[in-house]
């Protein structure tokens, strides 16, 4: 016919195009890795950030509701104890028995069992745990958690638990806070909490005199204690995440009286070498690994709310 045509494909032409030789294949699969590889990656570090943000308001949380307490207790809550299991009671350690979560308080004495333990999450009906499951520390100074009937207005070592060293310069208010409200405006905290900055090792104070601290232990966990009543294993002695677990005792400042000690500062990954050396000590090995999360109750904001609640003049 006038004008038709024909298209004859050279031979061999329609089996190249029936799908990928090897090698293509194998280069394929090498990108989608690669670019899984580069999302997974960002997708960890989200996850990290996000827990810390939780962890961070959960913490804020605790904050408010132990001020709340303080407000309308008239002093700071007790720790919990954090080797009781989850929803059971601790019939051994104490006389009194005290469910989980409960504040270690000791009705007898009108004083706190323990001065350092784990957020009394029943009590001030609050989080039990952090973003990573594990319960938040808690160290209070005994001087705001004392009752009415034992408060001394000054933290002085050898009150039941013992603080960390004698305030100074002492407390006697005039005139008196009324009852049931336990400290006053000159008290002082037996805890304070130090940094280190990011070129040196070198440890500063970053709040001192402190009536309460709050502590996560992070990822990593080292030191917390679980739901189940087990702790994780603590991290070597020496490094600052081994002070939050332990509450290392020393001068803060130089000169004044001692205290219990702990750090807060940026995250730092495990390296080999590393020194966290004590305060007033200097070292130009790098920091060593670091995930705590550490808020702290100061006695100017404790304070201020007691005042404005009218707990204080």
């Amino acid at each position: 016919m006038t004008g038709s045509w024909s298209f004859h494909p050279e031979p061999g032409a329609m089996s190249r195009g029936k799908g990928f030789s090897l090698v293509e294949l194998a280069v394929s699969l090498a990108i989608i890795a690669l670019l899984l590889a580069g999302a997974l990656i960002p997708l960890s570090a989200q996850i990290d950030v996000r827990n810390g943000a939780d962890t961070q308001r959960s913490m804020e949380s605790i904050r408010d509701a132990i001020m709340g307490f303080a407000q309308a207790n008239g002093r700071l809550p007790c720790p919990a104890n954090g080797a009781t299991p989850a929803g059971t009671v601790d019939t051994t350690t104490w006389p009194t028995s005290i469910t989980a979560g409960a504040e270690q308080w000791n009705p007898t004495l009108n004083v706190c069992y323990i001065a350092f333990g784990v957020v009394p999450w029943t009590t001030l009906g609050v989080a039990e745990t952090d973003a990573w499951g594990r319960r938040f520390t808690y160290r209070v100074s005994p001087v705001f958690a004392d009752g009415f009937a034992a408060s001394t207005w000054s933290t002085v070592i050898g009150t039941s638990p013992a603080s960390a060293g004698n305030q100074s310069p002492a407390c006697a208010p005039t005139p008196t806070p009324a009852s049931p409200t336990t400290f006053a405006l000159c008290t002082l905290g037996d805890i304070a909490v130090w940094t280190r900055g990011a070129a040196t090792t070198t440890a500063a104070p970053l709040g001192t005199a402190l009536p309460a601290v709050i502590i996560s232990h992070g990822k990593n966990g080292f030191g917390a204690w679980q739901t189940t009543g087990i702790r994780l294993s603590p991290v070597p002695a020496g490094n600052d995440e081994a002070a939050n677990v332990n509450g290392n005792i020393t001068a803060i400042p130089s000169g004044s009286y001692s205290s219990s000690t702990f750090y807060s500062r940026t995250r730092a990954p495990a390296a080999a070498g590393c020194v966290d050396p004590a305060p007033g000590a200097t070292n130009a090995a790098p920091p060593c690994e670091f995930d705590d999360i550490v808020l702290m109750i100061s006695s100017s904001a404790l304070i201020a709310r007691m005042v404005a609640a009218g707990r204080l003049p």
